[in-house]
């Protein structure tokens, strides 16, 4: 097969894909009826172009955009390896090893409870019924915990992980990957806590709670794609470290985890789904209590995915670029 034929193979891959992506926008947007019309028949024109130009712009580029994600699932047994031998290190010398992992999120919630739940007696209504404060707020704790640990890791992960990066035959695209997933080990059994919560407080299991599986997973693939920028640009400049923690500070109060969105006005609250992780946190909530399946929020998803293919892109081509002379400068 010729480049001609092969150009045009994919022109062809790219419109049946356009004209799914239109099909199931239409399709999608059709059971999200709005009050205004107008509204309605932009965002459906809004989600229909979106789609279809990722649709396209995906196949055409379809060779650069895989060459990190392949390379890192060729490496698979290494990382899962460092991964853990990293989260092990993190508490090596002590005497209840990664136990101490484990105690954060615990004492956290026993706080959270004992304020909130047993000397204030706060609680929400959200989807017609009472939600125990302590379980709104740990819903946007596990998430956030989480983002922020695998960020500040990832960041340095080159400069932790130095050493290798001057190996001329390690693959150094693998290293911030090892640090999110050492974070993941905890989160998943803050996650843990939060469903044990739920049932102490009378929430039934269900199979909304699976939803639990896939904002993780998109949470982890948009704070990869975010690591791939940050700790790369943080071997040129140390200083991103100290400013992405006070981003982090910031960042807990403008996204919806110690408070409901629900109480500010519509134009404040387009503003603050802005932010990726308001999406997470919010179907972390919608999980577990809120009975609602994360493609009913057709508009958020695609923004957020739209958002995260962005950023992965951009820290692939970010990482690839600088990653040349990460050896002289470190």
């Amino acid at each position: 097969m010729n480049d001609e034929q092969k150009k045009h193979k994919k022109l062809v891959i790219a419109a049946v894909w356009a004209v799914l992506a239109s099909i199931g926008a239409v399709v999608l947007l059709h059971h999200n009826p709005l009050d205004d019309q107008d509204t309605e028949n932009l965002k459906k024109l809004c989600g229909i172009i979106l789609l279809g130009t990722g649709a396209v712009v995906f196949t055409f580029a379809y060779d650069k955009l895989t060459v990190l994600p392949k390379e890192l699932w060729q490496s698979r047994r290494l990382i899962w390896r460092l991964a853990k031998n990293d989260f092990r290190k993190r508490y090596a010398g002590s005497i209840f090893g990664a136990v101490w992992a484990l105690v954060q999120p615990v004492i956290t919630v026993i706080m959270y409870y004992i304020v909130f739940d047993r000397i204030f007696h706060q609680h929400l209504v959200a989807s017609g019924q009472e939600i125990p404060y302590v379980l709104f707020l740990t819903t946007g704790l596990v998430p956030w915990f989480f983002f922020t640990d695998a960020l500040s890791s990832g960041t340095a992960s080159l400069l932790e992980y130095n050493y290798l990066v001057k190996k001329v035959v390690f693959k150094v695209s693998i290293l911030p990957i090892i640090k999110i997933i050492a974070a993941f080990f905890t989160h998943v059994f803050f996650t843990a806590v939060m469903l044990l919560i739920a049932l102490l407080y009378g929430f039934r299991p269900s199979l909304y709670w699976l939803q639990l599986l896939y904002y993780s997973a998109a949470e982890f693939i948009f704070v990869l794609g975010l690591c791939y920028t940050t700790c790369a640009v943080t071997v040129y400049f140390r200083d991103l470290q100290q400013i992405i923690g006070i981003i982090l500070q910031v960042g807990m109060w403008a996204t919806p985890i110690l408070w409901d969105i629900n109480v500010v006005s519509d134009k404040t609250k387009a503003i603050i789904k802005i932010n990726p992780m308001t999406y997470i946190v919010n179907g972390f909530r919608t999980s577990i209590y809120g009975k609602q399946w994360f493609f009913e929020h057709f508009y958020s998803s695609t923004y957020f995915w739209i958002t995260t293919v962005l950023v992965f892109i951009i820290g692939s081509l970010v990482f690839k670029k600088l990653k040349v002379s990460f050896a002289d400068v470190l």
